[in-house]
């Protein structure tokens, strides 16, 4: 920073002298007060350039301007000034005196040099280039000019490539060209609210809102920063705080066209949403689907706002019974936002409702990792239960029954499928289905076994290991149970009625 004012101008440059008033001092006669004047404003500048070189920028800011106050007409007074306001970081009324100073003395190298230098922190390179031009006019060799020239052009250049990636919306490439154009233009505000617009709608909310209140707390009606607030607040879901700020915005600046957009789709998301969710609270969730549906096509930037939109839809689609679109819808939520817990708990459920233990188990995985709250342990040691259960053989669907059958109805089911699955039934069948059918013709032996003891039933719904009980089906006899069923030995048998077609007759 020491570089940006440079040393002050210890010997007074010459100045231009004004044209006197008949009445000034000096013109008859006055000489001596004048010179005593001068005297006194030398004395000024001197002590301002002792503070300045004890770095005290304050102080020697005061005896700068007593100076002036005193000889107004020294060009090198205002270009001392405007080095201590450099050294301070006030650029803009730096450059107010740099461009005093040369106005007074165009010759002025320092002054030019001060006025570039000023334009290029505020980001104004194009006018940085001008000054540095005429320094290497009026001394071509100086390096300090040639040299901030070089930089003057690096900002344009990174100016350029920020607009044409903003237009392909590559804002990363945005950021890293605006804080490497920072690094010339430190307070460049225009630089500053790009940066935090990009980093607003690249998901950093903290660090654009970082940016943005820096500038306000300089300058509190600055309508870009105000903006950019705004967006924050709008793209973290804070819909009627953003409002606030878009039209704090436009009362600044009422072209604002970004601030003007932002706050009409941002009123427009909140009345859509607001909708949808009175539809689906009175049931009406196909109305609820398709206001969802709308509203997710007002703004495809606003992740956060529509994560929760896919998963207000994916729960109407639950609702609706369509458990694949309610999945779907969660996907995407969770694609937007992989921190909400929310869609993952809905989606977790409509795994559960179709079956899909694992991925369940999975979601409720990720869930208890995030909250471990007792409902949620239970969650998942529920869809770790029934994910075991899965993994064993159905006797509902071997029988083809309901889980909640009733005793007669799994009878009748047992019944049904013995007869069809007997082996003695397809006797004249080739070897490679006479096995087929004895498999599962056992396997109806082994459900009807379970399901018809109330015990053994309740174990096996519970997911307990049947094992426990002393049962090992790798033993089990299927033609005891089926014997014992039917009446024992001779209480029925398979006649053929026509090629392959079968009856029985019981004893």
């Amino acid at each position: 920073m020491a570089a940006a004012g440079g040393d002050c101008d210890v010997i007074m440059a010459p100045a231009a002298a004004p044209v006197p008033h008949p009445e000034a001092p000096g013109l008859f006669g006055g000489e001596d007060e004048d010179a005593g004047t001068r005297r006194e404003a030398e004395s000024f500048k001197e002590q301002g350039n002792a503070f300045y070189a004890k770095k005290d920028y304050n102080e020697a800011y005061n005896y700068y301007t007593k100076a002036i106050d005193t000889w107004p007409s020294n060009a090198s007074y205002y270009g001392n000034r405007a080095a201590t306001l450099m050294m301070l970081g006030k650029f803009r009324e730096a450059l107010g005196d740099a461009q005093q100073s040369v106005r007074m003395d165009d010759s002025f190298v320092r002054g030019h040099l001060r006025e570039g230098k000023c334009h290029l922190c505020l980001g104004n390179a194009m006018a940085a280039s001008r000054c540095f031009q005429r320094v290497l006019e009026l001394d071509h060799k100086n390096a300090q000019a040639q040299q901030e020239l070089s930089n003057a052009r690096t900002v344009l250049e990174y100016e350029k490539i920020a607009e044409a990636d903003f237009e392909k919306r590559d804002f990363r490439k945005v950021v890293f060209c605006m804080d490497r154009a920072l690094e010339f233009a430190p307070a460049c505000h225009r630089f500053k609210i790009l940066k935090a617009e990009c980093l607003a709608l690249l998901g950093r909310y903290p660090e654009a809102q970082s940016v943005a209140s820096d500038i306000l707390r300089i300058d509190a009606t600055n309508a870009d920063a105000l903006y950019v607030r705004g967006l924050c607040l709008y793209y973290e879901d804070c819909i009627e705080k953003a409002v606030q700020f878009f039209v704090q915005a436009l009362r600044m600046a009422p072209d604002h066209d970004k601030a003007c957009v932002a706050c009409r789709n941002a009123k427009a998301l909140k009345a859509k949403k607001d909708e949808g969710n009175k539809a689906f609270k009175e049931r009406n969730y196909q109305l609820a689907f398709d206001l969802y549906t709308e509203a997710l096509a007002i703004d495809p930037n606003n992740r956060k706002t529509n994560a929760k939109l896919y998963c207000n839809r994916g729960t109407v689609n639950s609702k609706l019974r369509k458990l694949d679109e309610a999945i779907d819808d969660c996907t995407n939520a969770i694609r937007l936002d992989d921190t909400y817990i929310k869609a993952y708990l809905r989606r977790a459920q409509c795994y559960m409702d179709t079956e899909q233990f694992e991925e369940a188990v999975r979601d409720y995985e990720k869930v208890y990792q995030t909250e471990k709250t007792k409902e949620h342990k239970q969650l998942l040691k529920n869809a770790q239960l029934e994910l075991k259960k899965s993994k064993r053989k159905d006797y509902y669907k071997i029988l083809g029954v309901d889980k909640n059958a009733s005793e007669d109805e799994i009878k009748k089911a047992y019944r049904k499928r013995a007869l069809m699955h007997h082996p003695d039934r397809h006797s004249s069948a080739s070897a490679e289905i006479q096995k087929e059918e004895e498999k599962k013709f056992k396997e109806v032996g082994e459900a009807f076994t379970i399901l018809s003891d109330p015990k053994k039933k309740a174990r096996y719904d519970s997911g307990q290991d049947l094992e426990e009980d002393g049962m090992n089906m790798g033993d089990f006899d299927a033609n005891n149970i089926f014997k014992a069923f039917f009446g024992g030995p001779g209480g029925f048998s398979f006649e053929a009625s026509g090629p392959g077609n079968f009856f029985f007759q019981f004893g």
